[in-house]
């Protein structure tokens, strides 16, 4: 899941990754797509306004591979987020990568409504340019520049798979109901479809613990942490070894903190199994600030 590198890329694009023919190399797409993969799960009304900006670093087995940004800002009536990300060390030398996103929509009765979403990679060996628009939770046009070859083996993305869905980078913020403490176990209730463009999936979420997170600049303090479970539903090819390696995953887990003034938390650290060693995305600079309603830029 790496177009980029914050967390919503790092499982679609390990699902891509041909782990039977595995070398180091191939990891540097997965990885600096890697930013916001996490978790397309804002499916709850959105209040308040806030600001996010963060600063993350991938590693692999401990070895730092990717360093990723994402800033986000929620406003009474629209939201919209951005990421970059890039391949570092040994990896950059081997094959580097590096990509971008972004995403906007507006607030309506409270709910994350996604309009637009972008994401470019580039590698070596290509780069990659996907847009999706959406209305109403469903995809009114998608496209992949340059257009992929066609796979037959791929599973097609059929209508109804583009309805009811949000983009990748919308689904890491996850809106917490109610008027208590959203730092608990009610932020695990969460499931979404997802559509990246290329392939449609289900993430969902579990309660596991709390634990307490500290950024090198910025925040520091409780976190809440949810098991992730991938479910593929169309846009994969059925015999990659990835795609089974990622839905058959019970130890995938996401780090979830606050960002100020609102009730919506987003991934301060990611945490997934690979053949190669733990996938560790995780924040080192995670500044929130909350945004006085008339303050909030139009």
């Amino acid at each position: 899941m790496v177009r980029l590198v914050p967390g919503y890329l790092f499982v679609s694009r390990l699902a891509e990754i041909p782990f039977r023919r595995i070398r180091l190399a191939p990891l540097a797409g997965c990885r600096a797509a890697l930013v916001p993969v996490l978790m397309s799960l804002s499916v709850l009304p959105a209040t308040a306004q806030g600001k996010l900006d963060a600063r993350y670093e991938v590693t692999l087995a401990g070895i730092p591979i990717g360093r990723g940004a994402w800033t986000i800002e929620i406003a009474e009536d629209h939201y919209s987020a951005t990421v970059s990300g890039a391949t570092v060390g040994l990896l950059k030398a081997i094959s580097g990568g590096h990509g971008n996103g972004s995403a906007q929509g507006r607030v309506v009765n409270g709910q994350f409504a996604p309009v637009n979403y972008t994401a470019t990679s580039e590698t070596s060996k290509k780069a990659e340019t996907i847009r999706i628009a959406l209305n109403g939770g469903n995809v009114t046009e998608s496209s992949i520049t340059p257009e992929p070859p066609a796979d037959d083996a791929r599973i097609p993305v059929t209508d109804a798979h583009r309805h009811g869905v949000l983009d990748p980078m919308t689904g890491s913020m996850i809106r917490v109901p109610g008027t208590g403490n959203p730092l608990g176990p009610e932020a695990c209730k969460s499931a979404a479809a997802i559509f990246d463009g290329r392939m449609r999936y289900d993430l969902r979420l579990e309660y596991k613990r709390m634990d307490t997170v500290k950024a090198e600049k910025g925040y520091h303090g409780p976190a809440v942490v949810c098991g992730i479970f991938f479910t593929p539903v169309s846009g994969y090819v059925p015999d990659r070894a990835a795609i089974k390696y990622l839905a058959a995953q019970k130890a995938m887990e996401v780090w979830l903190a606050p960002v100020a003034g609102t009730r919506v938390l987003v991934p301060f650290k990611l945490s997934i199994p690979t053949p190669l060693g733990h996938g560790v995305l995780v924040a080192t600079q995670f500044n929130v600030t909350a945004i006085p309603p008339r303050a909030a830029s139009r």
